[in-house]
C-alpha cells in the first residue's frame, strides 16, 4: 500500500470520526433517562461498541471505492448519509424531536441503501462492509419509532449547561 492510499484511508477515518463527535457533543443525559423506553433497548454500552465497529467498516468501504473509481456519485451518496448520520443526535438529543429523528433516520437509511448500490460495482466488498449499518439504522429506526409515540412531545431543547456537563456513567433505568 502506497502513501496516498494510506493517506486516503486516513482521511475516510478522520472524516467519520467528524461525524461521530456530533453524539459526543448531543449525548444522552437526564431528559434521556427520564423517558418512557421499551424494555428491548439495548444497554446503554452497546451503542458506543457498536457504532465504533460500523464508523470503521464505513470508512473503508468509503476508501475502497475512492481507490477503484475516485470522486464520483459514490462517495456522493457516501456523503450524504454521513451528514444525515451525524445530524441525527442533534435532532433526537439536541432539538429533542423525536418524530423528525425518525423522519431524518429514515432518510439516513435509504441513503446507506443508496451505498450499498452504488458501491457494489466498484467493490463488492464496500457493499458487504455498509450492510451491517444498513441493519443498525434499521433497528434504530424501530426503536426511534418506539420512542417517539411512547413520548409526545414536546420536549425542552438541551441547554448549554447539559451540553457541558460531566458524561453520566452508563446505568440501565
Amino acid at each position: 500500500m502506497d502513501w496516498q492510499s494510506i493517506l486516503g484511508l486516513l482521511g475516510f477515518f478522520a472524516v467519520c470520526f467528524a461525524a461521530a463527535c456530533t453524539g459526543a457533543i448531543f449525548k444522552p443525559g437526564a431528559w434521556y433517562d427520564r423517558l418512557d423506553r421499551p424494555s428491548w433497548l439495548p444497554p446503554d454500552w452497546a451503542f458506543p461498541v457498536a457504532w465504533s465497529l460500523l464508523y470503521i467498516m464505513i470508512a473503508v468501504a468509503a476508501w475502497l471505492v475512492w481507490r477503484v473509481e475516485g470522486f464520483g456519485l459514490a462517495l456522493g451518496v457516501w456523503a450524504v448519509q454521513l451528514g444525515l448520520n451525524a445530524l441525527w443526535s442533534v435532532l433526537f438529543f439536541g432539538v429533542r424531536r423525536l418524530g423528525l429523528a425518525l423522519a431524518e433516520a429514515m432518510a439516513l437509511w435509504a441513503s446507506i441503501l443508496g451505498c450499498v448500490v452504488t458501491f457494489a460495482p466498484a467493490s463488492p466488498a464496500a457493499a458487504w462492509l455498509m450492510v451491517p449499518y444498513l441493519a443498525w439504522v434499521t433497528f434504530a429506526c424501530v426503536l426511534n419509532f418506539s420512542m417517539w409515540r411512547r413520548n409526545p412531545g414536546p420536549h425542552p431543547v438541551i441547554t448549554m449547561a447539559e451540553m457541558k456537563a460531566p458524561p453520566r456513567r452508563y446505568q440501565r433505568g
